[in-house]
């Protein structure tokens, strides 16, 4: 069902809506209740990403970066995730740079780089949200869209929240879904949630706020599958004949910027 949107409107109209939304209302609904009404989506969001014991989904990524002349380039990735809760993940992404596989078995972690036939593992044993928290602080190797996998999304990412906007229905990828605006200290960040009973994000865009020029971290979500609507896979690692097995902190090419980008302060 549409929701009041941001579409055929008149200059006029803009103009005002413009302001509505820079003073933190809403044309029709007042901020308090435009606050909870996001709030309490967003948490009916989390709910129903915690309750799937499996899931699956197809991706596509953009990163941008900023240059030291001050221009936006955006680094474009696709790609599949495969969770089984609380501690099994299966998920390869592919971009321009990379080609790159990621095997979670509730015990070790393997990553492969397929261009380079290498491959790197750890012993992490736990959940899912731990294996997040160590790929990114211990490894710096973050997963694509990582907050959108954890248990209690709600509970990690709005605390932080200093600001809320709801900002009606848009359409994406012929998904009609809710959208909505958070604000923080370092980050800005929108999330477009599915309608219907089945509320799961269809995009996350995240802008930074202490880089200058304010690059974006976008991902939208396609082909949502749960329960036995999941192609079967497996989350034991096979490495490929012949892959060399390297340290994974000196796995090479498997992050979403890759370290040519960063040389000269590019970032």
């Amino acid at each position: 069902m549409t929701r009041n949107t941001l579409r055929g409107l008149t200059p006029g109209t803009m103009t005002v809506l413009a302001v509505s939304v820079l003073m933190g209302t809403s044309i029709a609904t007042p901020a308090g209740a435009a606050e909870a009404e996001a709030k309490t989506a967003f948490k009916a969001m989390s709910d129903y990403m915690a309750a799937q014991t499996d899931f699956s989904f197809d991706y596509d990524s953009d990163l941008e970066i900023v240059t030291r002349d001050q221009q936006k380039l955006a680094l474009a990735s696709s790609g599949s995730m495969t969770v089984e809760r609380p501690d099994k993940i299966r998920a390869e992404r592919t971009g321009g740079f990379t080609d790159v596989e990621l095997v979670f078995d509730g015990k070790t972690v393997s990553l492969l780089g397929k261009e380079a036939n290498a491959y790197g593992q750890a012993d992490i044993p736990g959940t899912l949200d731990q294996l997040i928290d160590a790929l990114r602080d211990d490894y710096e190797r973050p997963i694509p869209g990582a907050d959108l996998l954890l248990s209690d999304i709600y509970g990690e990412l709005m605390p932080l929240v200093t600001d809320v906007k709801d900002l009606g229905s848009g359409m994406i990828g012929g998904v009609e879904c809710d959208h909505f605006a958070f604000r923080t200290d370092e980050v800005d960040w929108q999330i477009w949630i599915a309608q219907g009973d089945r509320p799961y994000p269809c995009r996350y865009v995240v802008t930074s706020k202490s880089v200058r020029g304010s690059p974006e971290y976008s991902i939208d979500v396609r082909n949502w599958k749960t329960g036995s609507e999941v192609d079967p896979v497996e989350f034991a690692f096979q490495a490929p004949a012949n892959a060399k097995k390297l340290d994974l902190k000196e796995l090479p090419d498997t992050d979403e910027l890759p370290k040519t980008f960063l040389e000269g302060g590019v970032k």
